[in-house]
């Protein structure tokens, strides 16, 4: 779809209306330009981005898309009010407004997910997720991996390191990461800090063809990523993998949301209850 553009206009991150707005572009074939106004939480910054929707409106000819999440009435009122020239889709009133009322009660109104990230403990569960995955990065460190909710292991560049990540800032999961490595495979078993831990463990693979194609932007025309060797680490890790009774799944043709869900339902699925 040439020519049209998609606007995410909030009062906090944006990252709800986009990540929605996302979620329904999906469903169509286009390739909209798209962009996040967040922190509009003023009638004056709702009138600007009013303003830049109508001259984007008048630019190219056709309605802006313009995804709101937005608390304040005035401010809303005003972005999804006549002079806005964009095809507005409103989530507060299409679903937290029919809410309260099959509900009885008013919601709260909040801005945000959290409104105090500093005594939320939820906020701070993630946090801490966030440092422990970073500190058990790659195989970085072997301590403290009874503390793991799950160990995701797999060959070099297999996708571990941004599951791990998205585990512990989505969910507030403490994801260690460990690298399986031809010493491993030529010794035909699975790295002695993870022996203890296997009930946490949770494997990635790879088509070797994908994966020779990600090692060589990072070191071209190096063994480590000819396609013969990715070939062999690959099935030697799934053969570690089966044998050990770990589950596993492909990464190349699933998104890390796909492949976190999964871990969930397999590793922790009292997780998907909230």
């Amino acid at each position: 779809m040439p020519n049209r553009t998609v606007f995410f206009v909030s009062d906090g991150t944006g990252i709800t209306a986009e990540t929605f707005g996302h979620s329904i572009l999906a469903q169509f074939s286009i390739h909209p330009r798209r962009v996040r106004r967040p922190f509009i939480d003023t009638v004056e910054k709702a009138q600007a981005v009013v303003e830049e929707i109508n001259r984007t409106a008048v630019h190219e000819g056709n309605r802006p898309i313009v995804f709101i999440t937005l608390v304040r009435d005035d401010v809303r009122n005003i972005v999804a009010g006549e002079e806005c020239r964009g095809m507005v889709l409103d989530m507060f009133r299409a679903f937290v407004e029919p809410l309260e009322v099959e509900l009885g009660i008013k919601s709260s109104h909040r801005v945000g997910r959290f409104t105090d990230a500093a005594k939320s403990e939820e906020y701070h569960d993630r946090i801490e997720a966030i440092n422990y995955s970073l500190v058990h990065d790659d195989g970085q460190s072997a301590r403290n991996l009874e503390n793991a909710d799950v160990i995701l292991v797999g060959v070099s560049r297999s996708g571990k390191t941004p599951t791990s990540l998205y585990l512990a800032m989505q969910h507030g999961i403490k994801a260690a990461n460990y690298p399986l490595i031809p010493e491993d495979f030529e010794r035909a078993k699975l790295p002695s800090a993870l022996a203890s831990h296997k009930h946490k463990c949770f494997g990635l693979t790879i088509d070797p063809e994908r994966l020779a194609q990600i090692r060589h932007e990072r070191r071209p025309s190096s063994k480590y990523a000819s396609l013969e060797n990715c070939r062999y680490e690959v099935a030697e890790a799934e053969r570690m993998m089966r044998r050990e009774g770990i589950s596993w799944l492909s990464s190349t043709h699933k998104s890390i949301e796909e492949i976190a869900t999964t871990i969930l339902r397999d590793i922790r699925p009292d997780r998907l209850i909230y």
